[in-house]
């Protein structure tokens, strides 16, 4: 990853102080987000993801990719230096060797969350209750192309509520 901090090296810098929100999830963005020190810990509705530690790991990629507002939080953790593409669809428009690293970083979280449920279902696809649908909702989301994804669920429809 160290690559891209030297192919980005002349975006502008920023600084965020530990408990920082750098974005709230729902806010409108469009930036390419690179760590270049510190941690940036991930939340998507209140739920902690992932805390980002590796220098040149890429964030906002999602939300510039399917031109949405941020779909998680973004919170400083430790003091942290990030570069940042405020508009991050021209940016990677002009920067193919960028979009790439992008499109590589975006494949090895779908390679890794679709094996984490690929287990999932291993371990509880014969249950007869909720687990036991891992096989319809994977089906449903490896083979579902849409550019439109609604939030919400048949249960709780309204996102915001």
């Amino acid at each position: 990853m160290s690559d891209i901090l030297e192919r980005c090296s002349d975006l502008p810098h920023r600084l965020f102080a530990p408990g920082e929100i750098i974005v709230a999830q729902g806010a409108a963005f469009g930036s390419i987000v690179i760590l270049r020190e510190g941690s940036i810990g991930i939340e998507r509705d209140g739920v902690g993801l992932a805390v980002m530690e590796t220098p040149g790991s890429i964030l906002g990629d999602m939300s510039t990719v399917l031109e949405r507002p941020a779909t998680a939080t973004m919170r400083a953790m430790s003091d942290c230096t990030v570069l940042c593409a405020d508009d991050g669809a021209a940016y990677l428009q002009s920067r193919p060797d960028v979009l790439f690293d992008v499109a590589r970083a975006l494949a090895t979280r779908l390679d890794n969350l679709t094996g984490h449920l690929a287990d999932v279902q291993r371990q509880y696809g014969d249950d007869s209750g909720h687990l036991g649908m891992l096989d319809d909702v994977l089906s449903t989301l490896m083979h579902h192309q849409t550019r439109t994804v609604s939030p919400g669920s048949a249960r709780l429809p309204d996102p915001d509520y």
